[in-house]
């Protein structure tokens, strides 16, 4: 029986539907966010093995590989994708980690670091948790 991934971006989907749900996951909280290389054979010190293991990382490599026509010959190349960032929950984990180095008296820079957002992300944070407290007064 296969995961339900529906509720993934279309390529951590395809990602799962290819590797397993565990090696999507693994790879939207290692890479997400980020333009990553996707070799046509991965090594075994490569970081996409050491993330997902090899048997993952083998099906990867072999379903992104661009195979290449030339007059020599058909050669095979890896691609570079863009990882989405993942589940919406791994968004609401950022955005608590945010509150709490604000909390901490963190500037937006460091904010904006340990979530893993955009600083304008963390102004926008440290907005609505203003309003609350000002609402919270009356």
């Amino acid at each position: 029986m296969k995961a339900d991934v529906s509720h993934l971006p279309p390529l951590l989907a395809e990602i799962a539907e290819v590797a397993g749900l565990v090696a999507a996951v693994q790879l939207a909280k290692a890479k997400g966010g980020t333009e990553c290389y996707i070799p046509a054979r991965a090594p075994d010190d490569h970081w996409l093995v050491q993330c997902v293991g090899r048997e993952a990382a083998d099906k990867l490599c072999a379903h992104f590989v661009a195979a290449i026509e030339s007059d020599s010959g058909r050669s095979r190349h890896g691609v570079k994708i863009l990882l989405p960032l993942g589940e919406a929950g791994s968004r609401a984990e950022a955005r608590r980690r945010v509150r709490e180095a604000l909390e901490q008296g963190k500037t937006l820079s460091e904010a904006a670091r340990s979530g893993g957002v955009h600083q304008r992300t963390v102004q926008n944070i440290r907005a609505r948790m203003k309003d609350k407290r000002q609402g919270s007064l009356f």
